[in-house]
């Protein structure tokens, strides 16, 4: 008897018994080894924020159950097959799996995890994922003054992915002074909102606040661009479209993982853009984005916190044993 963790839509959650099917030609077992915690998406989906409108778009691959609730939802699963294709078994894979134990699917849906990549590091594939889709819409040009607003899961890895471009200026920006340890460990420079660098071509937004996004818009250079990452849920949230936001001829442009950018479209499928991101994780700088484990046990308890907006927490990994099958 396996298990796997269910969102109850009001803001709770529990484990609950999976019965598995059989393993049928081309399919495979997965063994959970950890499974990783988006904390802005799933703590929307634990508080039942998925609006009216979108909940048929933010079904993940293998959900089950409906928005708000009670309903089995993630998409950071890292595992080793145990049965299946032979090429496959002793795999460790990737897959965007819900927080369980063991679970059969296609083995289409299995991307193997590079060697040299742990486990541990590669659930952020799912994020570095979300990451070289937004550089992709965000077309960077070489000595572009950028910025980041957001020094998240999501945030964090497009500062690290752009301060690659030759000549750019890159800057992380969050409220939280202590996320500057985050962007010591990228590599990338740091500053609070009030003393960011202003005349910037591109800024990407990823904090999830109004504030921010306003603060986006005032560091931009004229003509300059806001490619916005961050999703509310339900929570509308005001732009200030007035003052001179027209004079100066500016930009906001959403960016979203769900499809592969329009400027890779033609030559990368979903699954280049997967196996490029778990390429990326051979860094070991991106582990700093792991800020919290617990065990699957814990879940429960646990992920409440997160949905608290608990400071300090990135991604939460989440552990299994044997025993957790009990």
């Amino acid at each position: 008897m396996e298990r796997a963790f269910w969102f109850s839509g009001t803001g709770d959650g529990e484990l609950r018994p999976v019965t598995l099917p059989p393993v049928g030609d081309g399919e495979v077992l997965v063994r959970t080894l950890c499974s990783g915690v988006s904390r802005g998406t799933e703590t929307l989906v634990f508080r039942g924020e998925v609006p009216a409108s979108q909940r048929e778009a933010m079904r993940a691959p293998f959900q089950e159950g409906d928005f708000p609730g009670p309903v089995k939802y993630g998409y950071l699963n890292v595992g080793v097959v145990e049965q299946g294709p032979a090429e496959l078994v002793g795999q460790v894979v990737f897959c965007l799996y819900p927080h369980q134990t063991r679970y059969v699917v296609p083995a289409s849906a299995v991307t193997p995890v590079p060697r040299g990549v742990p486990p541990e590091r590669a659930i952020l594939a799912g994020t570095i994922e979300t990451a070289v889709n937004a550089v992709w819409d965000a077309a960077p040009k070489l000595g572009d003054r950028i910025a980041v607003v957001g020094a998240g899961m999501v945030g964090g890895s497009v500062a690290k992915l752009l301060s690659g471009f030759p000549a750019t200026r890159v800057q992380l920006i969050d409220v939280d002074p202590e996320r500057a340890k985050i962007a010591e460990a990228l590599g990338v420079d740091f500053s609070t909102p009030e003393d960011a660098l202003g005349d910037c071509d591109l800024v990407v937004h990823a904090s999830a606040s109004e504030a921010g996004l306003t603060r986006s818009l005032e560091l931009l250079a004229p003509e300059g661009e806001v490619i916005e990452l961050s999703w509310y849920g339900d929570r509308r949230i005001s732009v200030p479209l007035g003052e001179n936001f027209h004079s100066r001829r500016l930009t906001i442009r959403s960016s979203q993982v769900g499809m592969v950018s329009p400027a890779r479209r033609l030559n990368r499928s979903y699954g280049d853009r997967l196996a490029l991101a778990l390429r990326i994780l051979s860094d070991p700088v991106f582990k700093v984005l792991v800020s919290e484990e617990c065990r699957f046990t814990e879940l429960p308890d646990v992920l409440p916190r997160l949905a608290a907006n608990e400071p300090g927490t990135l991604c939460l990994r989440v552990t299994y044993q044997v025993e957790d099958t009990r």
